[in-house]
């Protein structure tokens, strides 16, 4: 039985959620601030498989990455803090203030998320020399 991407692409948006509340309820300090913006990243990266399942790895990845560093380089407006102020969805989402190493740790996210991408692509897609090696009547 084959999984569609989509689903995949929705459970590792599921699982990268909870990894993140997870991280906020038993970690605190700078390995809780800087796991939750990696994680943010991998969300990211999921949530782009999941609207573009054929995108190769690190289309996604860089896809992901670029959202994730235009948001933190929005903060510098001092918008995200207004919406901040105003919702607790928005401060969620695109955060309030800029944190120039929170740019690391999204690429550090979106390298992590393009592996496990590419490692589970590989796994589920055959190879192309496996396809080659069967007989051209069980194609």
């Amino acid at each position: 039985m084959r999984v569609s991407p989509r689903v995949v692409a929705a459970a590792a948006a599921v699982a990268t959620v909870t990894a993140g509340l997870a991280v906020r309820a038993g970690a605190d300090g700078a390995f809780a601030k800087y796991a939750g913006s990696a994680l943010y990243t991998v969300l990211l990266c999921a949530l782009v498989a999941l609207c573009a399942p054929r995108a190769r790895p690190v289309a996604v990845a860089g896809a992901a990455l670029a959202l994730s560093w235009a948001v933190e380089f929005l903060q510098l407006t001092g918008v995200p803090a207004q919406w901040a102020a105003r919702s607790t969805v928005a401060r969620l989402v695109v955060g309030s203030t800029f944190n120039a190493p929170d740019l690391f740790w999204y690429a550090v996210g979106a390298a992590a998320a393009w592996g496990v991408h590419a490692g589970v692509r590989r796994v589920a897609t055959p190879s192309s020399a496996g396809r080659a090696s069967r007989p051209a009547a069980s194609r």
